[in-house]
């Protein structure tokens, strides 16, 4: 066949604009050793949440609220009341009011609602790809779409290009992810052509060789006009929208690095190239007359849609206003902000923001009313990479909108018994990995399981059987159990430039508040999570801290300050550490709620009682947090027996069938960024981020600045990933978790052997079996600062302006001076709560 010459230079072109507009659509996904929650609509936030909702539908078919029998439970239930539909269809009618105006009568509107309630929505429909036009003819084959067989075809491409260690035999991926796609569709002889294959290598060799030209040689093909481009092309990539998730995750980190990526232009290429290639074997009536007219007239189909679906949007709204409202009230009741203590706090102790550690502060809290809690993102402020000493192994230990800007490793107090376990930990990774290299190779295949399988079957029955041992962790590999306590991870420059690290930390305590009035221990505690035989393992750790468990964090902040270099550098610039102060690192294990203590030989002996005292209060706390989680877990009988149910805790997190060894951060609904003063008094229920912020050691508006855009992004990630994975799991969500197979190594899942990469949360993540154990709110945040604070943080910050403005949140100003509670609301700032007065 002849191959067809491209003409290059497309780069100003509407197409080339067109292109970057629907890539730029497809949020990333991690692989699952890195797994953070991701908002799967980030690529459409600069538009309003209702508008993205219609665009979505009209595409993809894909629905951003739960059908109304969900809504009717909830009014079933006495959660939903007359009086939200009114608050919801007065907010609906203000456009950008003062606190005080009085919204029209809205009575008739909730009358609807009311009456809405009791009716189900119709199905949203998508407009049709070539794919579905096919679906509706004859089958490729017998119980098999066109559909699922371009969607199977493309994605075990993509398994096969990107395998990241998992396959023995590797593909050549020197010709890029289209020219290999184009290479391996000639080879196939399987695919059912109509014309025949002749006349289909014909078509494929008409082809371009390069992924935009043949982009833009299938729509002229096609002949899809102009005005419709950007929404067919759109619709064909949400349509491979796993994939074009990890395409974008490529993309996301080469250009967190400098660089770029085009592999998702490839991608749609492939998939767009399929569409043509059904459109040129289609037979005559398979491609309706004017088929072609609707890409043309997308938009207008969004906005009759986004008509139906307003009122779906005002129940939204009403069930996040009934959530909103006694939790607003709960915070105006809060006292005063304090002042300096006139007492030393019996222990400090900083937690991560996660809604996890909210159950466990306030259990902590209420066994010693001397003991201080308080919340930072759980990576603590270092923008780090993990890198074991003895290991190859390179991880990220902050959030995944940040790159790392240091790498820390281990070490001794000793050099020579750092190269001595350097050694004995290579040797074992080294027998680790031949041993692997032995079950997989291809020769020992058989022989493998004949020699060793009596081996492997006591195994398989030891982890078979109940266990609440505490599971190894491979970083440990090959070290005696006193070698692991004598490595500790450290900040490369902490010891050697104490002065940049005491800049550094200066930032990271002036964020925390905590400046001044230190305990004599100061607790830093990340978490992690432990489960066994789950793929999405990485999803429950820390977020914050790249999908990892935040003990690296935590110990590597503990250290540096504990030296007395940079503690004198860190007085230098007005923060005074007292020298009897010990800053103890910490693991919030958050399956059993048990804290695992580090370098806790480092701890002075003056401070050994106040150790004891810690360990005590710790324990009693996880048995209260365990308590407080046991009946959601199934559980509720062994609450009363303490011991029996952390066991089963354990066991629970050893279990290789347990499908749900916690419940992560299921039900999230609210991100709190004020003094801890301000939620002390109440049970949030553990669906509360929490984070400490004082404005009045915040002049410059810099914490403010950094909260908004780092941490508010984060949870909003977190929180639009659950409501994503629950109102849309098809497209948003990973399925069964009984089916998951594992991707290319760490990639993700496919649920079954095949159909597109799945990514978010399984089901099983989500209900129960009966119910839905999350409710699906978009995340409302709370911020004890001037208004004008707020507004001066969201007029410099264009992404917070749109977050905010375009409904993907809703948020809300704590006003220090008046004790009020307003919401920013299309521009301007309603009043909602008020001390000692109704809402307004």
């Amino acid at each position: 066949m002849n191959t067809r010459v491209d003409t290059p230079g497309l780069d100003d072109s509407p197409l080339a604009a067109q292109i970057t507009a629907a890539c730029a659509r497809v949020a990333p996904t991690w692989p699952l050793d890195q797994s953070i929650a991701v908002n799967p609509y980030w690529g459409w936030v600069d538009r309003p949440i209702s508008h993205v909702a219609a665009e979505l539908g009209t595409l993809a078919g894909s629905p951003l609220t739960l059908p109304r029998a969900w809504f009717r439970a909830q009014w079933a239930a006495g959660t939903l009341r007359r009086e939200h539909l009114a608050m919801a269809a007065q907010r609906d009618a203000l456009t950008g009011t003062v606190s005080g105006t009085r919204p029209p009568d809205t009575e008739d509107t909730v009358n609807k609602l009311v009456a809405a309630l009791q009716t189900d929505n119709a199905p949203v429909h998508r407009l049709s790809l070539v794919t579905d036009l096919r679906d509706r003819g004859t089958a490729p084959r017998p119980g098999l779409s066109w559909t699922a067989l371009v969607t199977h075809q493309v994605s075990q491409h993509c398994a096969a290009f990107f395998d990241r260690g998992q396959a023995t035999w590797t593909m050549n991926v020197a010709q890029g992810l289209y020219g290999t796609w184009r290479q391996q569709l000639v080879a196939d002889h399987d695919l059912p052509w109509r014309q025949g294959r002749a006349a289909f290598l014909r078509q494929l060799g008409d082809l371009p060789t390069t992924p935009r030209a043949a982009i833009g040689f299938a729509l002229d093909g096609m002949a899809i006009p102009e005005k419709g481009r950007e929404a067919y092309l759109t619709a064909v990539l949400l349509a491979i929208g796993g994939w074009g998730a990890w395409c974008a995750y490529l993309r996301w980190q080469a250009r967190l690095g400098g660089r770029d990526d085009d592999q998702i232009e490839q991608l749609l290429a492939i998939r767009l190239a399929w569409e043509w290639l059904l459109h040129g074997d289609a037979e005559s009536g398979d491609v309706p007359f004017g088929w072609v007219d609707q890409w043309a007239n997308a938009q207008d189909a969004a906005r009759r849609l986004q008509d139906v679906q307003r009122t779906d949007w005002l129940l939204q709204h009403a069930v996040e206003i009934a959530y909103q409202q006694p939790l607003a009230d709960g915070l105006i009741q809060a006292a005063p902000m304090p002042g300096p203590s006139p007492t030393r706090a019996a222990v400090q102790a900083v937690f991560c923001i996660d809604v996890r550690s909210e159950v466990f502060r306030r259990a902590l809290e209420s066994v010693n009313p001397g003991i201080e809690t308080r919340a930072f993102a759980g990576f603590f402020g270092l923008p780090v990479e993990y890198s074991p000493l003895g290991s190859v192994l390179v991880r990220p230990q902050v959030p995944g909108l940040l790159a790392p800007a240091q790498r820390v490793t281990e070490s001794a107090d000793e050099p020579h018994l750092a190269t001595v376990l350097t050694k004995r930990r290579r040797q074992a990774l080294q027998w680790r990995q031949r041993w692997a290299n032995l079950r997989m190779s291809p020769a020992s295949g058989f022989s493998f399981v004949e020699s060793l399988g009596l081996l492997y079957g006591g195994k398989l029955l030891s982890q078979s059987l109940p266990s609440g041992a505490v599971p190894a962790r491979w970083e440990d590999t090959g070290l005696p159990v006193k070698g692991t306590s004598a490595l500790r991870p450290r900040l490369p420059r902490a010891a050697t430039d104490p002065a940049a690290t005491a800049a550094m930390l200066h930032g990271i305590l002036t964020a925390m508040g905590l400046v001044d009035g230190f305990a004599p221990l100061v607790l830093i505690a990340g978490h992690g999570s432990q489960s066994a035989n789950n793929p999405q393992a990485a999803g429950l750790n820390c977020g914050a801290c790249g999908g990892q468990s935040g003990d690296v964090n935590a110990r590597a902040l503990a250290d540096a300050l504990n030296l007395a270099s940079v503690r004198k550098c860190l007085r230098e610039r007005g923060i005074s550490i007292p020298d009897d102060t010990h800053f103890v690192p910490a693991l919030h294990n958050t399956t059993t709620d048990e804290m695992t203590l580090y370098d806790t030989e480092a701890v002075p002996q003056a401070l050994s009682a106040r150790m004891d005292e810690l360990r005590r209060w710790l324990a009693v706390a996880g048995e209260h947090s365990r308590a407080e989680r046991a009946s959601s877990l199934g559980l509720a009988a062994l609450s009363p027996q303490p011991e029996a149910l952390l066991q089963s805790l354990r066991q629970r997190g050893n279990d290789w069938s347990q499908v749900r060894p916690e419940w992560g951060l299921v039900n999230n609904a609210a991100f709190i960024v004020a003094p801890r003063a301000r939620t002390r008094h109440m049970n949030l229920a553990g669906r509360s981020f929490l984070h400490d912020y004082d404005y009045r050691l915040d002049p410059d508006l810099k914490i403010l600045t950094l909260l908004m855009t780092a941490p508010m992004l984060v949870t909003n990630w977190i929180n639009m990933q659950y409501h994503a994975s629950t109102v849309d799991n098809l497209r948003f969500g990973s399925g069964n978790k009984l089916l998951h197979n594992v991707v290319g190594g760490d990639i993700g899942v496919f649920e079954g052997n095949g159909g597109d990469l799945r990514i978010g949360l399984a089901l099983q993540s989500l209900h129960d079996g009966q119910v839905l154990r999350h409710n699906p709110l978009r995340l409302s945040v709370f911020i004890e600062a001037p208004r004008s604070a707020i507004d001066r943080v969201m007029a410099e910050n264009a992404i917070v302006q749109q977050v905010a403005g375009n409904g993907w949140l809703h948020l809300f100003c704590i006003d220090p001076q008046d004790n009020a509670i307003a919401q920013h609301w299309r521009g301007g700032w309603t009043t909602i709560a008020r001390e000692n007065a109704k809402a307004a």
